[in-house]
């Protein structure tokens, strides 16, 4: 049992969570002179250095970039507008740039997550607390919430007392652990595959991200950087990463990948293997009292489709928005704020359901499967209405903000 706070202070908000949701709400509530105090888990460094995802929608970079928080990004990120499908032993090439008029920004978590820290707590000297242990919510449902926490330094209890509290720390975070049993409703979806996730020190063997669909499982290549390459691999759910050493890894890859007129990819040392079981939740309603959750302490979309991060970011800037106007006089934004980022985190679910039956089809061992997936490939591929509505939706069209 943690020991009474030796230390009580105040603020309006306290954001539990410094991932992307926690720092773009922070950032706001900063730059709109309404007081926040941000708590995080881990060190600075650990959560500058995490891997994690690399596509940004165009329609997050134009929001960031309104909000004054996309200056290294533009300098820095490769725009994308096209990919390629590889099956059957050919290349497809879908423009969805343009198809859709829009692009996707390469610029990897970390870097992003870099930059948003240093402009809220560098720049603008907003308070962030790092390493604090023993995070805990009371009076979540009252007009008094708090947040408490160990100092990593010194043992001490502190008491932050807030007016709302936003929960952005993840599916295993306290936030929203603490709301009741019964108050929310947790829905969640399997794919029925996992992917093996892989960090190559290679440069990219090709321009930007190609998905391959093989009777053996899905491979995919994404580019990171000059020296640095993503690839994916689908195998059993529950499958050990132990179990693919690298000479197995990179045959598999050169099969999966491989194509008629597409160059042997450069194999080098990898630097990252882990095993993602690709599903789904959404959790319903996404407040409860004073607590608002945020990113993935709300939901999370299998990196199927790239989506996660953007929906994070896309719930940061309603929630903050709607914090912003609350101390303006106006509750319509918290009263809609659910609701209002329930509609895109349900339309990302759809569009990752559906590519996902598409790119795991011809490897599911089910001829009806394969059979349908085939088709809607084929139609994708032939039909320019088709490849235009999938090109909106793949870049997050309606997203806008």
């Amino acid at each position: 049992m943690t020991s009474t706070p030796s230390l009580v202070t105040r603020t309006r908000v306290v954001i539990v969570g410094a991932g992307p949701a926690g720092l773009t709400v922070a950032n706001l509530l900063r730059a709109a002179g309404v007081d926040c105090v941000l708590l995080e888990a881990e060190s600075r460094e650990f959560i500058e250095r995490r891997p994690r995802a690399g596509f940004i929608e165009e329609w997050v970079v134009h929001a960031l970039t309104r909000h004054g928080l996309a200056d290294r990004l533009l300098e820095r990120a490769e725009r994308q507008g096209e990919f390629e499908f590889r099956f059957e032993g050919e290349r497809h090439t879908v423009r969805t740039g343009e198809l859709s008029g829009r692009r996707h920004y390469v610029y990897p978590q970390p870097l992003l997550v870099t930059d948003l820290v240093a402009s809220y707590a560098d720049k603008a000297g907003g308070e962030v607390r790092f390493g604090v242990r023993e995070v805990e919510l009371h009076d979540i449902d009252g007009d008094r919430p708090a947040v408490s926490y160990t100092d990593p330094a010194t043992g001490a209890r502190h008491r932050v007392e807030c007016d709302f509290i936003a929960g952005c720390d993840g599916a295993r975070g306290v936030s929203r652990a603490a709301i009741p049993d019964g108050r929310t409703v947790l829905t969640r979806h399997d794919h029925g595959v996992a992917w093996l996730a892989l960090l190559a020190e290679a440069p990219p063997s090709a321009d930007g991200v190609v998905f391959g669909i093989h009777e053996r499982g899905f491979g995919a290549h994404m580019a990171r950087s000059p020296e640095v390459t993503r690839y994916y691999l689908e195998v059993d759910p529950g499958e050990d990463a132990g179990n693919w050493p690298h000479a197995r890894v990179w045959d598999e890859l050169q099969t999966r990948l491989a194509a008629a007129g597409a160059p042997p990819l450069t194999e080098g040392p990898l630097i990252e293997k882990v095993v993602l079981d690709m599903h789904d939740y959404v959790v319903e309603p996404m407040s409860y009292g004073r607590v608002y959750l945020a990113g993935e302490s709300a939901h999370l979309v299998a990196p199927i489709a790239a989506k996660g991060m953007n929906l994070a970011i896309h719930d940061a800037l309603l929630l903050g928005e709607a914090l912003i106007a609350h101390y303006r006089g106006d509750d319509s934004g918290l009263e809609g704020y659910g609701e209002a980022a329930l509609r895109r985190i349900w339309q990302y679910m759809e569009f990752s359901q559906w590519l996902s039956r598409v790119l795991h089809g011809a490897s599911s061992g089910d001829r009806f499967r394969a059979g349908t997936a085939s088709a809607r490939l084929r139609r994708l591929l032939g039909s320019e209405s088709a490849a235009r509505a999938f090109a909106g939706l793949y870049h997050g069209e309606g997203a806008d903000l």
